[in-house]
């Protein structure tokens, strides 16, 4: 099982059953345990297990991988008796009708709920519902390379993902390592156990806050026909950034398997891990705990803009440390240039944890919702929206449109080029449709003006609820003579924009910050 939230009991990933009922691992005192029967997902029978990852790669189910194992042990509790029921019996019907509920204890950033509830419906049900083509056995393989493309960084397909088995960095370090967590104060405290690590830190255990989100970047001065603000935005990603390093040797990837969306392309953890090592001249195997994650890892940075109705403003982005900068922030300008031509960038200096570029389509969704906001005003009035196609293309050539039919249903159709394998790609598209719907309704961290971040807690993040999400359908196009391109980013700010207009275009995010969006 996994360990996501360090320990908060919040995110699900270390579920396990204590006497055949689910239970969080990670605050479940071991005293409680004597003359109980503890089951991880290894000890579940090898064809219910079997089945449980067949069903979730068919649907698309699991990408990273890393909360999958917890949430299986979810589902599967909530059949009678350790064993699976019959599918399409009377017990099983019962128990897909409570599989959206279930997963509120649970976390998963990836996919947006709709492809884990399809693949429970396949498990409990005997229902074909899902993507796999019928009748074509499916080339892996070529998953894998969609899934690359869409995360941004290698990434496997295939049940053994789906069992937790992808090569996470901190799976793979080898018994008797040191362990070095940080100290607070930029620095490690250092231990052979990870217990021993935080006594020596003097870890204290995270907290969500009553301090109200802000907009931190002011509003560019002028005559503008829409404004957006946003705020401080945690990418909640799983897996906490992790290596380890043997002295002299190379460092384990802080990335086990996809992309983490952008959030660990500069992590530190593995440049510490060889530096500690060589020092102690020992295998050293470097952790951050949620906190660490919130407090030192890269945030979507909030931003502030207007525009006129001929699509001309200025898009002030909050800068902080040094994710975007130089190099970076060139980048930053051809993006935002490519989807909002009329739009100005200008970076505002704010204290707060560092900001990131990387981040899924970041600085340029923004500017791609102002744009499309924009024009959708001018030919439909600022009252909320319901059913009107928002169109985007990525700077990279993805191309998507967005309906947000109704509160309860989203349609997309999404141009990424040949679509290789259309489970990865609808279930990406799917997760990408998660992922703007929470943020523009209730996603965000609170941050004070000395910078501190408040909100530490997987809990606190805003992040949309299984039982609170859309159905999505995910229609594919393919046009012009073009290799395969990403097509989820652009998904992620079509569906923004349409949710945007669907609200009527209030001018600040989240929309709904005690709504739906809040555990």
């Amino acid at each position: 099982m996994k360990d996501g939230c360090s320990p908060q009991g919040q995110c699900g990933c270390c579920t396990v059953w204590v006497d055949g009922a689910p239970r969080v691992a990670c605050v479940t005192p071991v005293r409680r345990l004597q003359g109980r029967q503890v089951t991880t997902l290894d000890g579940l029978p090898d064809a219910e297990r079997g089945r449980w990852a067949d069903a979730m790669v068919a649907t698309g189910g699991s990408q990273c991988g890393f909360c999958t194992p917890g949430i299986l042990m979810r589902l599967a509790a909530l059949t009678p008796g350790p064993s699976l029921c019959a599918p399409g019996s009377p017990a099983a019907a019962a128990a897909s009708a409570k599989v959206p509920q279930a997963l509120v204890a649970h976390l998963c950033r990836c996919t947006g709920w709709q492809t884990i509830e399809e693949a429970a419906n396949r498990v409990f049900e005997g229902s074909p519902t899902g993507q796999s083509p019928p009748n074509r056995v499916r080339d892996l393989d070529a998953a894998s390379t969609r899934a690359a493309i869409e995360g941004g960084a290698p990434q496997r397909v295939g049940p053994a993902v789906v069992l937790g088995r992808a090569g996470f960095a901190d799976d793979t370090c080898p018994p008797g390592a040191l362990v070095a967590v940080s100290d607070g104060e930029g620095g490690y405290a250092v231990g052979e156990s990870v217990q021993e690590a935080r006594r020596e830190a003097g870890k204290v255990q995270g907290r969500s806050t009553t301090v109200a989100l802000g907009s931190p970047v002011a509003l560019p001065p002028g005559e503008w026909a829409l404004t957006l603000q946003t705020t401080w935005v945690e990418p909640a990603y799983l897996e906490p950034d992790a290596s380890w390093c043997a002295p002299g040797g190379e460092p384990a990837s802080p990335y086990g398997n996809g992309g983490a969306f952008g959030g660990k392309r500069r992590s530190p953890v593995a440049a510490d891990a060889r530096r500690l090592a060589d020092r102690y001249g020992r295998c050293v195997r470097v952790l951050w705990s949620r906190e660490d994650v919130v407090r030192l890892g890269p945030k979507r940075p909030p931003v502030a803009g207007g525009i006129d109705a001929g699509g001309t403003g200025v898009l002030r982005v909050g800068v902080s440390g040094e994710g975007m900068t130089g190099d970076h922030w060139s980048s930053v300008v051809d993006q935002v240039s490519s989807v909002a031509p009329g739009l100005v960038l200008e970076p505002v200096a704010v204290s707060g944890p560092p900001t990131a570029q990387d981040l899924r389509a970041a600085v340029w969704a923004e500017a791609a919702v102002l744009a499309a906001g924009v024009r959708a005003a001018g030919e439909l009035g600022m009252q909320a929206r319901f059913g009107v196609p928002v169109e985007v293309v990525s700077p990279g050539g993805g191309r998507a449109v967005a309906t947000c039919v109704s509160d309860d249903r989203v349609d997309v159709v999404v141009d990424a080029g040949p679509v290789i394998d259309e489970v990865v790609l609808r279930s990406y598209c799917i997760g990408a449709t998660h992922q703007a719907l929470s943020w523009v309704r209730s996603e965000g961290i609170a941050v004070d003006a000395g910078g501190e971040v408040h909100d530490l807690t997987v809990r606190s993040f805003g992040i949309l609820q299984a039982r609170a999400m859309p159905r999505v359908s995910v229609a594919f196009e393919s046009s012009g003579d073009r290799g395969a391109v990403n097509g989820s980013d652009a998904v992620f700010a079509a569906v923004a924009a349409a949710r945007w207009l669907a609200e009527g275009l209030p001018p600040s995010w989240p929309t709904d910050r005690g709504g739906a969006g809040r555990r």
